[in-house]
């Protein structure tokens, strides 16, 4: 069966057809993949049914996994698949199975707060509750086009601080404390504008709002234009929002978009299986046309 790619008529993500994720994949399948990947930055593969090994297979045709960090309790989520992530809200024997819960989560990239963030990530949903919990992508590339060239100007080989002290809960990470100054924040410096080395196009690159800081600006300057480019990425003409399905396989690229999900009932069930591709590029500013 031939692979068939359906463009959203949002301003990225495409759907998928024609591929069984859980056999494997040949070479000429892996670079159609690829090619859409880059092109529309979300891709949906519905109806998948991957144990966890077949997911971890399947995720390797596109990098070096990332195994995530230890669960709350300093334990891996699935001693068998420690390269697997587990994002649940479900509770068994009083303790959660996995992480972030039923709660809202507000637009960022995941671990910019690195010098080399990860790449992408793979989900595949196993158990989705009727109604709340859908996720959003917004593309960041579409956000940088729509600027005006005087924005794009000001903002041309700036870089900011990416926090690392809080999660994308907002919650203090251990071993640190929240500095007196926003410029003392720890965490990776990254360019405002990232130049992507697959498509040689550029980007904005903005991580999370909270605690970010955009280096020799004064704090208050700082403020503003962080406020302005964080207004303009929020637009919906830039957005997709994706309903999940029990059996849906979700592949996002981490560099190049924001993402952010509903909360939904604490009493429903959620549990989706997790991947996420290692990053291996320095981020690169986009002030070549200078």
């Amino acid at each position: 069966m031939a692979i068939s790619i359906h463009p959203h008529d949002a301003a990225l993500g495409a759907e998928v057809s024609g591929i069984d994720c859980a056999k494997p994949l040949d070479g000429d399948a892996i670079k159609t993949i690829k090619a859409a990947w880059d092109k529309y930055l979300v891709l949906i593969l519905r109806d998948q049914k991957l144990d966890d090994p077949a997911l971890l297979a399947f995720s390797k045709n596109f990098g070096l996994l990332d195994p995530p960090g230890p669960n709350p309790y300093g334990e891996v989520f699935l001693p068998d698949f420690p390269e697997i992530n587990v994002i649940s809200n479900v509770i068994e024997n009083d303790r959660p199975i996995g992480n972030l819960g039923d709660g809202e989560a507000v637009w960022h990239a995941d671990m910019t707060y690195i010098a080399s963030p990860p790449k992408a990530a793979i989900l595949h949903a196993l158990e989705i509750p009727n109604v709340g919990g859908d996720t959003y992508f917004a593309n960041m590339f579409a956000a940088y086009d729509a600027l005006s060239p005087k924005l794009q100007d000001q903002i041309e080989g700036l870089t900011a601080i990416h926090d690392a002290a809080h999660n994308s809960a907002g919650m203090m990470r251990t071993g640190y404390t929240t500095p007196d100054d926003i410029r003392d924040t720890p965490g990776a410096h990254h360019p405002l504008v990232r130049l992507d080395p697959e498509t040689g196009r550029r980007c904005l690159f903005l991580g999370r709002r909270p605690h970010a800081y955009i280096n020799g600006l004064s704090v208050p300057d700082s403020e503003t234009l962080l406020d302005a480019l964080w207004e303009h990425v929020s637009r919906p003409e830039f957005a997709m929002g994706h309903q999940w399905r029990a059996g849906d396989l979700l592949m996002w690229l981490n560099l190049g978009i924001l993402h952010r999900r509903d909360s939904f009932d604490a009493g429903a069930r959620r549990i989706i299986h997790r991947t996420q591709i290692k990053g291996d590029e320095q981020i690169r500013s986009g002030n070549a046309h200078h």
